[in-house]
């Protein structure tokens, strides 16, 4: 088998739950990094399923998932996008960080006193690729599931997905700029995401008790007493604990 050069690390749930400022954050914090977003993977609007007479862009059927997984398997073995991949999703504001200037150079500098110098993510031999994306882990996933060498799970709930989502002023797409028509969450977003992940919660209620059966069959990191309306800083910290924990693992 050939040498792993990146460590992919996905960072998933539901639309607007601050997977994408996460992301960011670690990709300041730790070395040697970059991020993949699963937006740049969707396909053309024309091929794009409907739903109570809407587009759906937040369903598996949206997302090129054959490509995906072969991106993620370049990338994985050379620790760069294949030369066909063109990100547009750094194109897309995520407003104002809610984590502070001094909380992230505290991390960044614990960071850095926990890897030591000969560390092959020091070294340029590894790399670590974030996998931003709303819908990583659901069995209409599976394809891309043998690239994920960690896979964080972030949730929020209703109200706080709904409001984030319709502050935002749209998306950067393959034909231009995508606007959420009215309604979308309530019909798309939030059944969508109960749809794909109620298997990951007791009696399916995403916004309650995880099933911790199902998050240890397929190996997903949840932060553990956090509820569905948690504070991104500590989760900041406890997803930068996870990474370094696999990374020191690395260097065994």
């Amino acid at each position: 088998m050939t040498e792993r050069k990146s460590m992919i690390v996905g960072i998933s749930g539901c639309s607007s739950c601050g997977k994408t400022t996460l992301a960011r954050i670690l990709r300041d914090v730790f070395p040697n990094t970059f991020i993949l977003h699963q937006d740049d993977f969707y396909k053309e609007e024309k091929d794009l399923p409907t739903k109570n007479g809407l587009l759906d862009w937040d369903c598996a059927g949206a997302i090129d998932v054959p490509g995906m997984a072969e991106s993620l398997a370049y990338i994985r073995q050379n620790a760069a996008f294949p030369p066909h991949l063109e990100s547009k999703e750094d194109q897309n504001s995520i407003g104002e960080c809610p984590v502070s200037d001094s909380a992230i150079a505290a991390l960044k500098s614990s960071v850095d006193s926990s890897i030591p110098p000969d560390h092959p993510l020091r070294t340029g031999a590894l790399s670590l690729c974030l996998l931003d994306g709303f819908l990583l882990y659901p069995p209409s996933m599976s394809p891309i599931h043998p690239y994920l060498d960690i896979k964080i799970f972030l949730r929020t709930t209703y109200e706080k997905a709904k409001m984030r989502r319709e502050r935002r002023d749209g998306y950067v797409t393959i034909e231009g700029f995508w606007s959420d028509p009215p309604g979308y969450v309530d019909k798309i977003v939030w059944p969508n995401y109960v749809e794909e992940h109620a298997w990951m919660f007791e009696n399916g209620d995403v916004e309650h008790q995880f099933k911790e059966d199902a998050l240890a069959k397929e190996n997903i990191r949840v932060e553990k007493g956090a509820g569905a309306d948690r504070d991104l800083e500590s989760t900041l910290k406890w997803a930068a604990n996870v990474v370094l924990d696999e990374l020191k693992k690395s260097q065994v």
